[in-house]
């Protein structure tokens, strides 16, 4: 086996998405400030690159698409075994929808170049489209299998493929490359120790901008991207209040009388 890119998402963290809000200008999510971790499920794809690698030799290598500050996330993937990472990162893809993305994602894989397999998580936890595995398929012009749950190397140049599906599972056989997803079932990512950390510190991470991959900028960015949110209607819910006066019978009066107006109680 030669190369496999893995491509991997910062996503929100979970704790703080009481902070997430829209932008009511570009109806696109507001994320800065908000802590960022790595999309659960691509750990386990990368789990599954770094399985494949200790198994059938090659290079793990990273893929995101991220501003640059996301690089202290990518050092984690780095952390836990991959080789080296590039990320696409250029103020033309902000806005991109799953589509526009997988355009992106399409063009840095070509950049790469001489890959095996792609590994995706079947889906990112603030988007949730689970999109982005078969139209990366699809622009690359290679198979795709999503759902994993079971993935080994067999003796031969092929790929013995576990798919879930609805009434049960599936076992599959493929050649290269190939697009995959996984699941959650498939694996348990691996501890990251103290010289992983310390070993990522000295592998690549190559910032690649627009001009490097040179994607038509009408197919990304909120321009290029079909999925748009149509209109944004915040509703604002205010009570009506009223101060109530006099003695503590009196008031005691007074609110039962309310809340009989209100069909709370009946007398």
């Amino acid at each position: 086996m030669n190369r496999i890119i893995v491509c991997v998402k910062p996503v929100p963290d979970p704790k703080h998405w009481d902070k997430v809000s829209m932008d009511p200008e570009t109806k696109t999510l507001k994320r800065e400030g908000i802590p960022l971790i790595l999309n659960p499920l691509d750990k386990h794809a990368l789990e599954a690159a770094l399985v494949l690698r200790e198994s059938h030799g090659g290079e793990v290598v990273l893929l995101s698409m991220a501003p640059p500050f996301a690089q202290p996330l990518i050092r984690e993937g780095l952390a836990m075994g991959a080789d080296r990472a590039v990320l696409l990162s250029d103020r033309v893809f902000a806005g991109s929808d799953s589509l526009a993305t997988a355009e992106i994602l399409a063009a840095g894989c070509r950049w790469i170049g001489d890959y095996d397999v792609i590994l995706c998580g079947n889906q990112s936890i603030d988007g949730s489209t689970a999109q982005i595995c078969s139209q990366l398929a699809e622009m690359l012009n290679i198979p795709n299998v999503m759902h994993v749950i079971g993935l080994e190397g067999s003796s031969g140049d092929n790929l013995v493929i576990t798919q879930k599906i609805e009434s049960g599972s599936v076992t599959l056989s493929s050649g290269f490359p190939i697009v995959l997803s996984v699941r959650k079932e498939l694996n348990k990512p691996r501890y990251i120790p103290f010289t992983g950390i310390l070993a990522a510190e000295s592998k690549e991470i190559t910032i690649v901008s627009n001009e490097d991959v040179r994607v038509d900028p009408e197919r990304i960015g909120l321009s290029g991207s079909p999925t748009k949110m149509a209109g944004m209607d915040v509703r604002k819910f205010e009570r009506k209040r009223e101060r109530l006066e006099g003695t503590v019978d009196e008031i005691v009066k007074k609110l039962v009388e309310r809340i009989y107006q209100c069909g709370v109680i009946e007398c």
